[in-house]
């Protein structure tokens, strides 16, 4: 139940005070009550938006850096060429790997027709068999080898970093860029232990980016937060990219199990012991003005949902004080 759902309607009293003074004509506007089991309570809960993969990418061979076709900004797709080292040396080897193979291959066949003919021992062939798969074996090593040589993108995304400029040279563990997912992010929200149990994995929430409401599904719920606090970090998926970075709120509509009903903060005047006065419309002949107290439970934006000894269909005046006093009646 909302504050959304009150029905407003526009009343015309003529009011006397007193049975004294005769007041002019006044539109007074009264409300409804309509009492509810329960309401929601909005909690906003920071968190921020973070790339859903993140790498440092580096060569996985030691060596020169030949040239770097990317620098930090630009943007990438899956296998795109992002650097390459020198593989003049690889090059010179697997040349010559080759032709060690290929002189391999041909006493190979040579041996087979042999040994077909009773000319040599099955431990020549062997022998011959052994060498043409080492120089095999060294030609596939010198392919992988200069395959490590060139750096590509893993998925898409956008560089982020540069850590190294041509020509240096390096070793595997050298990070050479930085790149971000640019396809998809998560927001990362620190859940407090007494909300964690209202969060069910795989659920949609609402979420504000800025001005901007959007919706997240709920992906996991990791075992402890990062901060060593008793809270859980919880992990939020979306079907569209925002910028990584960004701060976001996870709005969470928490039901309370409280009868009551709504009322703009205006129908309220403070009393004492922390109660509130409203002034409702009897339903009797003469329509008096009477005083009750409800206690505040909760405010949002400009009503309150406040318990009391009210009930469906009783009108209460809108504006309070403001408009009318107790023990006025109207007709």
């Amino acid at each position: 139940m909302t504050i959304y759902n009150q029905f407003c309607k526009s009343i015309i009293f003529v009011g006397f005070l007193a049975n004294t003074f005769l007041y002019a004509d006044q539109q007074i506007e009264v409300l409804e009550i309509k009492t509810s089991s329960s309401y929601e309570v909005s909690k906003k809960l920071p968190g921020e938006l973070l790339p859903f993969q993140q790498s440092k990418i580096a060569f996985e061979i030691t060596g020169r850096i030949k040239s770097i076709s990317v620098d930090i900004g630009d943007k990438v797709n899956q296998g795109d060429i992002l650097a390459k080292l020198d593989d003049s040396e690889i090059n010179a080897n697997l040349e010559q790997a080759v032709a060690k193979l290929d002189l391999a291959e041909q006493v190979l066949k040579r041996f087979e027709d042999l040994k077909q003919k009773g000319f040599i021992s099955n431990q020549e062939f062997d022998n011959a068999k052994s060498e043409y798969l080492v120089a095999k074996s060294q030609v596939k090593f010198f392919e992988v080898k200069k395959a490590q040589t060139v750096l590509k993108a893993p998925y898409d995304g956008f560089i982020q970093n540069r850590f190294v400029d041509e020509g240096t040279v390096i070793n595997g563990s050298n990070p050479i860029l930085e790149i971000l997912d640019s396809n998809r992010v998560e927001a990362h929200v620190s859940i407090p232990e007494n909300l964690i149990d209202s969060l069910k994995i795989s659920k949609q929430y609402s979420f504000l980016i800025g001005e901007e409401k959007v919706t997240g599904r709920l992906k996991r719920l990791a075992p402890m937060s990062t901060s060593g606090s008793n809270s859980r970090l919880a992990i939020f998926e979306f079907n569209k990219f925002f910028v990584p970075g960004s701060l976001i709120d996870l709005v969470l509509k928490i039901s309370r199990n409280e009868k009551g009903f709504w009322l703009p903060i205006n129908s309220l005047s403070q009393s004492e012991q922390g109660l509130w006065s409203v002034y409702s419309i009897s339903g009797d002949e003469k329509s008096t003005v009477e005083r009750d107290l409800v206690q505040v439970l909760h405010f949002e934006n400009n009503y309150a949902y406040v318990s009391g000894t009210l009930k469906d269909g009783d009108l209460v005046v809108k504006g309070g004080l403001s408009k009318i006093i107790e023990g006025q009646t109207l007709k």
